[in-house]
């Protein structure tokens, strides 16, 4: 929760908010903070954090029906699940954020698997790495391209 003190704080010293794009589609909403055509310039996006899910595993795992739905709605069309964490991206990269930060498993768009952390779990965190193998030639040439297309070459 963002307060009104948090607020002013981050005002005097020109701090950039925070967005998570996988919050956006929680509630049915057309103003929710984390949709990206509510964004100003001033925020950071995220398609997700390390504490949560990577975007394939928010969708396979943990997002409802209604929060698919919602995201298929803001997309203006269903995405199959080996399409979700590019499309994620997109909308990332297309916002009005200063900033985009993608976790390498979402660029790699893996699931559920490549989870970084799990607050309040002891064991089994940050156990993830990234292979060399995993980058293909696509990645590269799809980072450059959706780079290129959201201006932020």
């Amino acid at each position: 929760m963002i307060t009104p003190d948090v607020k002013e704080i981050m005002d005097r010293f020109r701090l950039p908010g925070m967005k998570i794009l996988m919050f956006a589609f929680k509630e049915d909403n057309p103003d929710h903070p984390y949709l990206p055509h509510t964004y100003n310039e001033k925020c950071v996006v995220y398609t997700g954090t390390h504490d949560n899910n990577t975007v394939r595993g928010w969708f396979e795992k943990e997002a409802s029906q209604e929060e698919r739905q919602r995201l298929f709605r803001y997309l203006g069309r269903e995405v199959p699940v080996d399409e979700v964490s590019w499309e994620m991206i997109r909308l990332a990269m297309l916002s009005a954020a200063r900033w985009v930060i993608l976790p390498m498993q979402d660029v790699l768009g893996l699931g559920e698997e490549a989870r970084m952390n799990k607050p309040s779990v002891p064991l089994g965190n940050w156990e993830w790495r990234l292979l060399r193998r995993q980058i293909s030639d696509h990645v590269p040439e799809s980072l450059r391209a959706i780079t290129g297309e959201s201006g932020r070459s």
